[in-house]
């Protein structure tokens, strides 16, 4: 009896609490993004468009995207930023893809807050659909598991590891894992006025969802993000995957859906990322100094 109480109080001590894992997860995000800074992908990107019968638009829409993806910290930002540098799209050549490049970073606004914008802007400049969004990008969600944004959130483990349905054609399908001592699901929900995504009317878009994350590393395997109001919802779903070459669990493919309530558009999404490599220039050399 005394062996098997000993057995159960060394369990319990081995088991960390949702509040250390959370911290441990802060610490990885915080590395991560340094790491991952020195570091481009190649996206390749196919959105899709479903219009409803008797909607003015009588056929469906489609674009493919090829693009350098970076993640990027303007001087004087408060977060980073991912940047979607298009150099193809329905395979034809971005024309003024210098000219774009020159104005954003060697030559930018005169105001850091400006500069965020027009990065965001030129991020989502090859999006279709009847719907604007800059929240189409894979790191988004790792936002919240900063630590000077946890507070914004409320935080549970849960034992539902299914992830958001997609109608998403692909060649895999969505990410899949078996919740055990080695992987949690912990569902997050924003709690907090002024959140992180606001509608194009600067309006408050609460975000929830759930994360796949190692309890003993903090590394983060998946994330969903949901996005709802009685005008919208959207869902993205990203899976990492180890990459020898960087020592870094890297996003490898990004599903996301739309659903536009009031005329029953359907927006799909759906990215995948390789051939990581690493910048030729340092950062801060390639964005340039912020006007006064």
């Amino acid at each position: 009896m005394r062996a098997i109480a000993l057995a159960v109080a060394l369990s319990a001590v081995d088991t960390p609490s949702l509040p250390q894992v959370l911290e441990r997860t802060a610490a990885y995000v915080a590395t991560f993004a340094r790491q991952l800074s020195g570091i481009v992908a190649e996206e390749h990107y196919a959105q899709t468009v479903h219009f409803p019968k008797g909607y003015p638009l009588t056929l469906d829409l489609e674009r493919h995207m090829r693009s350098d993806l970076l993640l990027v910290k303007p001087r004087g930002a408060r977060d980073w930023l991912q940047f979607r540098d298009v150099y193809e799209v329905d395979d034809r050549p971005v024309r003024d893809r210098d000219n774009r490049l020159v104005r954003l970073f060697l030559d930018p606004p005169d105001s850091t807050s400006a500069q965020v914008t027009a990065i965001l802007e030129e991020s989502a400049r090859y999006n279709i659909g009847p719907l604007l969004r800059t929240v189409n990008t894979p790191l988004l969600p790792l936002q919240f598991l900063e630590a000077k944004n946890q507070g914004r959130f409320k935080f549970k483990r849960t034992s539902n590891a299914q992830p958001a349905e997609m109608t998403v054609e692909s060649p895999a399908p969505p990410g899949r894992f078996r919740l055990t001592t080695e992987v949690w699901a912990v569902e997050y929900s924003e709690r907090m006025a002024n959140t992180i995504i606001r509608t194009n009317g600067l309006r408050d878009l609460p975000s929830r969802g759930r994360f796949w994350i190692e309890p003993d590393t903090g590394r983060v395997l998946m994330t969903e993000l949901v996005m709802e109001n009685r005008q919208v919802r959207g869902v993205i779903t990203v899976n990492y995957q180890s990459e020898p070459l960087l020592g870094l669990l890297v996003p490898i493919e990004m599903r996301e859906r739309y659903d536009k309530l009031r005329d029953q558009s359907v927006v799909d999404g759906y990215a995948t990322y390789g051939r990581f490599r690493q910048f030729q220039v340092r950062v801060d050399e390639k964005l340039g100094p912020i006007k006064k």
